[in-house]
């Protein structure tokens, strides 16, 4: 199955245009299963859904999350229809097997209180204090995400217009508003920016590491981190806290959802919906100022 993966791999960064990120988690899945299928010595024609039962099974018993299994599946699904397509299988023994039905959650998000506070932390006027201020700053004013974030490139930024071109999922790219407070936080970052480091940087990049490197996501994650364990915040907060904090607190002010859906670069507004969670009192006020028979 590996020489099959291979190709599987090299059609998704070459045909489908995927990103990084999205041909890594398509690997590391496949990877998985062509291991399970090894050390049982089952060959790629001889794989049913009784064999990828096994294998979902076997991800159960290691206390998998069902949104990472479901996730799994999707992929093998995925490669089994290359694999229809070169011709190398006749159906997609994937396609009968049944999707585990997903715990509903609500995204953690903070209030706008809170995320004042939050954004409040970093007042330093060191170059690595500017850049993690703008990198939240940014992260929130925005709603993009965090590969979304350290993908920006300086010539990206608009500061005429207030707008930044993102490259998203399937290297499609919108163009996305930011605020005063957001510009603010840019333009004092980019004037520190090459006090990050004194020797080579990379020119390109908008955010730099201390090693004048590209920032990456896993570092974003740790800036994050780092400034939620100064505030009175317990709950678990992720970088991706701050997107759905975004598009909750702009649905909470009356932003209608679709301009949310296009801002957060959603395909689907069924994706979008998941970040209405709106109190009662929320929704009572917003129904009495805006329904005209209220």
């Amino acid at each position: 199955m590996r020489k099959e993966l291979s190709q599987f791999l090299t059609s998704l960064k070459h045909e489908k245009n995927a990103s990084p990120h999205t041909i890594s988690s398509y690997r590391r899945d496949l990877l998985q299963l062509a291991g399970f299928l090894e050390e049982r010595n089952v060959k790629l024609k001889e794989v049913d859904n009784i064999v990828l039962r096994g294998f979902l099974a076997v991800l159960q018993e290691k206390k998998n999350k069902k949104s990472t299994i479901a996730r799994k599946l999707a992929s093998i699904r995925t490669f089994f229809q290359f694999c229809i397509k070169m011709k190398w299988l006749e159906d997609n023994p994937a396609k009968v097997v049944t999707t585990p039905k997903q715990e509903k959650h609500v995204p953690s998000f903070l209030s706008e209180d809170e995320m004042a506070e939050f954004l409040d932390i970093p007042d330093s006027p060191q170059p690595l204090d500017l850049r993690d201020k703008c990198v939240l700053e940014l992260l929130y004013a925005t709603g993009i995400r965090v590969g979304e974030l350290v993908g920006i490139n300086i010539e990206d930024v608009d500061f005429t217009e207030r707008l930044i071109r993102i490259r998203g999922k399937g290297k499609k790219e919108r163009l996305v508003p930011f605020g005063r407070k957001a510009e603010d936080s840019l333009a004092s970052y980019i004037r520190a920016r090459r006090e990050l480091h004194k020797g080579e940087v990379d020119e390109a990049a908008l955010f730099l590491n201390y090693r004048g490197e590209r920032l990456t996501s896993r570092s974003v994650e740790r800036i994050v981190d780092k400034y939620i364990r100064i505030t009175a915040i317990q709950r678990k907060i992720s970088p991706h806290s701050l997107r759905h904090s975004f598009a909750s607190h702009l649905l909470s002010r009356g932003a209608d959802l679709r301009v949310i859906q296009e801002l957060l670069g959603h395909e689907s507004l069924a994706t979008t919906q998941k970040y209405t969670h709106l109190d009662l009192k929320q929704l009572l006020d917003v129904y009495k100022k805006s329904h005209p028979r209220s």
